[in-house]
């Protein structure tokens, strides 16, 4: 028979339990109202959010079409993605080719019209308003529409050329030498939102640094080059992550130019059109949701890479 328990433990034990409920108080009393206005961003957060993710997780070991119950699979889906999917590399190709040439094409027009607009021109609220509205409504499918006409063989596009210089131009969109280029191109005119966050970083540089440069008879290039640049490295570095994560999730003007297919002979067939047609056209559940995580790793593996190699080139104040 084991012993009797001492006489003073249910007492340690009340007090403790009272010393915790008391702690919870106090911090429910202090903290209590930011806790209830966190709650609708926290239910939103694990409903909308974590909740889905974890499910999709889930899936992708799964063999799940919507109609049946998910049959476990193992990492089926992973392996046949990597060894037996020609389209998932053809869709790695086209993103990754969008990605290097868009990205950088968008920033660097961004910069320039920042440039220009932050020399003090009239009217200055009303051009960064201007030049802001395509990046509103440019995934619009609108938009979309708008550019599959304007580059089609008898669109805007093609009247100028012949008009202007007698040149017959193809069906740019329907070309797959051309397509995935009108597509870049639909993204360098949505560079409003990068060209606002490089005009608001200009405004933090000095002038009196400028000054400075001009007394020692530095031209405006080598003060863009020595100054500007170094002095926004840290806008740069977060414009190129944020815009370079929206390229990997661009959707839906490859979606409308190409009619949900990708075409012509897959030039368009973003990654994810092809996690697209795979959960909706096909209805495999299961590996469309090991591509989102697939998808996922890459954009984190980008960002990560982003951060590592800021350490080189990015200059904040210290």
């Amino acid at each position: 028979m084991g012993s009797p328990p001492a006489a003073g433990a249910p007492a340690t034990a009340d007090a403790a339990g009272a010393a915790r409920s008391g702690w919870l108080g106090r911090a429910w009393a202090a903290n209590g109202a930011g806790y209830m206005f966190l709650l609708p961003w926290l239910i939103g957060f694990l409903v909308l959010t974590a909740g889905p993710s974890l499910i999709s997780l889930y899936l992708s070991f799964t063999n799940f079409d919507l109609l049946r119950p998910p049959t476990w699979v193992g990492a089926a889906n992973y392996q046949r993605i990597f060894t037996a999917d020609a389209k998932f590399m053809a869709s790695m190709r086209v993103t990754l080719f969008f990605v290097i040439f868009s990205v950088p094409l968008k920033l660097a027009f961004a910069l320039a019209v920042a440039v220009a607009l932050n020399r003090g021109i009239k009217g200055l609220p009303l051009y960064r308003a201007i030049f802001y509205l395509p990046s509103l409504i440019g995934t619009s499918v609108a938009i979309a529409v708008l550019w599959r006409q304007l580059f089609a063989r008898d669109g805007l596009v093609n009247t100028l050329l012949w008009e202007g210089f007698g040149i017959q131009g193809p069906s740019w969109v329907s070309h797959p030498d051309y397509s995935l280029w009108t597509l870049i191109i639909l993204s360098i005119w949505q560079f409003g939102s990068p060209m606002i966050i490089f005009l608001a970083g200009l405004r933090q540089i000095p002038t009196d640094m400028y000054e400075a440069a001009s007394l020692d008879g530095a031209s405006k290039w080598r003060q863009f080059w020595k100054i500007t640049l170094p002095l926004l490295t840290p806008v740069i570095f977060f414009n190129a992550v944020v815009q370079t994560i929206e390229a990997f999730k661009a959707f839906t003007p490859a979606f409308i130019i190409s009619g949900g297919t990708g075409g012509p002979v897959n030039s368009t067939l973003f990654y994810t059109l092809y996690l697209y047609q795979e959960a909706f056209g096909f209805f495999r559940m299961g590996y469309a949701s090991a591509l989102a995580w697939i998808l996922v790793v890459i954009i984190g593996a980008f960002t990560a890479l982003s951060f590592l190699t800021s350490r080189y080139w990015v200059h904040y104040d210290d």
